[in-house]
């Protein structure tokens, strides 16, 4: 039985942790949802983190109450406001540094010495 070289053992570990990272970043980007009310809070979309409307609530009697350019505009607008929230979430988990244990590798670049 060989034993694996330290280097390798270390470049294997690397990656395993960064895959468990890349895991759990892909995990809570998947359970991002905003649901941001149109300004007279009739309307309110849900949408996910890639901006896709996944379901959308409207308070008894507002396609009643509201004309038909009314109605779009407030489900638009709610629309805007709920894919706006969600981009924040996305940049957020975004700019979260990753953590890590092992301190950054000082190698160069290719051609960099």
């Amino acid at each position: 039985m060989s034993a694996i070289h330290p280097d390798v053992q270390a470049a294997l570990d690397a990656a395993r942790d960064l895959r468990h990272r890349i895991a759990d970043m892909r995990e809570r980007i998947d359970n991002i949802r905003a649901r941001r009310p149109s300004p007279s809070g009739a309307v309110i979309p849900e949408v996910d983190a890639m901006g896709r409307l996944t379901d959308l609530y409207l308070a008894p009697g507002t396609a009643a109450r509201l004309t038909g350019p009314e109605l779009v505009s407030e489900i638009m607008a709610a629309i805007r406001e709920s894919t706006a929230d969600a981009a924040r979430q996305y940049q957020s988990i975004m700019d979260t540094p990753a953590t890590s244990d092992e301190p950054e590798s000082a190698v160069a670049a290719p051609g960099q010495a």
